[in-house]
């Protein structure tokens, strides 16, 4: 069984959506074999991420940064986990009332650093959430299963 955790800080009712979208793709019926484990950013540990087989990161946009909990979980488990973790796949939503631009460069950076990979398309999101949105937020979340349940 592969482990999929997702790691966000969804504060809003717009992320807290994202969030649930990205759940529900990841835990589709369909997708054998991976167990999606989802934890807030302030309390994810070291031990979940060097338990993990991929993940998945969601965070709001602030000031042209992503969340200062997405910060700190990154600052937390950078060094432990920096060559235990490398090859491992990746996916990413970012959420902002008009501009992702930002919180998606300062994520990319530390994923590149910790040596993941990218498995799905970024999803920025700006805005309210529509049927469309909503529904890319659930391919998100099938795709990095998916990804997981191929490499069993």
């Amino acid at each position: 069984m592969k482990s999929l955790l997702v790691v966000h800080h969804t504060p809003s009712p717009v992320t807290r959506e994202c969030l649930e979208a990205v759940l529900k793709g990841a835990r589709d019926p369909d997708i054998d074999g991976v167990e999606v484990k989802s934890i807030p950013a302030l309390g994810a540990t070291v031990p979940d991420v060097l338990a993990a087989d991929g993940f998945l990161f969601g965070t709001s946009a602030n000031f042209g940064y992503m969340s200062g909990a997405l910060k700190h979980f990154f600052d937390t488990v950078y060094y432990p986990c920096l060559d235990a973790v490398a090859g491992r796949p990746y996916g990413l939503w970012v959420h902002g009332n008009n501009d992702t631009a930002g919180a998606v460069k300062s994520v990319q950076k530390i994923v590149t650093g910790l040596a993941l990979t990218q498995v799905a398309e970024i999803l920025e999101l700006t805005g309210s959430l529509d049927a469309s949105a909503r529904e890319r937020c659930y391919e998100l979340g099938a795709t990095v299963a998916v990804t997981l349940a191929e490499d069993a």
